[in-house]
């Protein structure tokens, strides 16, 4: 990840700035917030200034997926040229949904919460919506979740990795 993390954080920042490169890298699936700080502390971005902007980043896609994904996964479903691809990301994410569909709220949580690969908001906000979980106790168990990641990605980027890279 932290490969990807350095492409996207170099690239981007030639063509906006290092703090918009921050919140674009927090709103990609798979990177997400984890992708996002590691990205500022490599810019050298200020933890009080990348931390909001992860946050948010992070949090942008949630609602729409937590909404929509369902009635635009049955629409490309009805394609030949989606159809395998959607039922492969239903499939990944259902496989991931022991512990949501077991403990929901604090399954959820922690599933968005321990920044592991697979693991995030994007894919919590799939499981979430795919069980048909209340849209209002999923969107709370995310943001807790959210939450709990920028603690721990904080205490890596800025604390571990960040005294590594400086």
């Amino acid at each position: 990840m932290e490969a990807l993390v350095q492409w996207f954080s170099h690239n981007l920042s030639q063509y906006i700035s290092p703090e918009g490169a921050v919140f674009f890298i927090s709103m990609i699936p798979l990177l997400e917030l984890r992708g996002g700080l590691l990205a500022a502390s490599l810019l050298k971005i200020p933890a009080v200034t990348a931390i909001p902007l992860c946050i948010a980043g992070n949090i942008i896609p949630i609602p729409f997926i937590l909404l929509f994904i369902r009635k635009i996964f049955k629409v490309m479903k009805k394609t030949k040229i989606f159809r395998g691809l959607i039922q492969k990301l239903e499939d990944r994410a259902m496989g991931k949904s022991d512990q949501v569909k077991k403990y929901e709220f604090w399954g959820l949580t922690l599933f968005v919460g321990i920044p592991l690969p697979g693991t995030g908001a994007w894919t919590g906000s799939l499981i979430a919506s795919l069980l048909e979980i209340d849209i209002k106790k999923s969107s709370l168990a995310i943001l807790t979740g959210i939450i709990m990641a920028t603690v721990i990605m904080y205490v890596v980027s800025y604390g571990v990795v960040g005294n590594l890279v400086h």
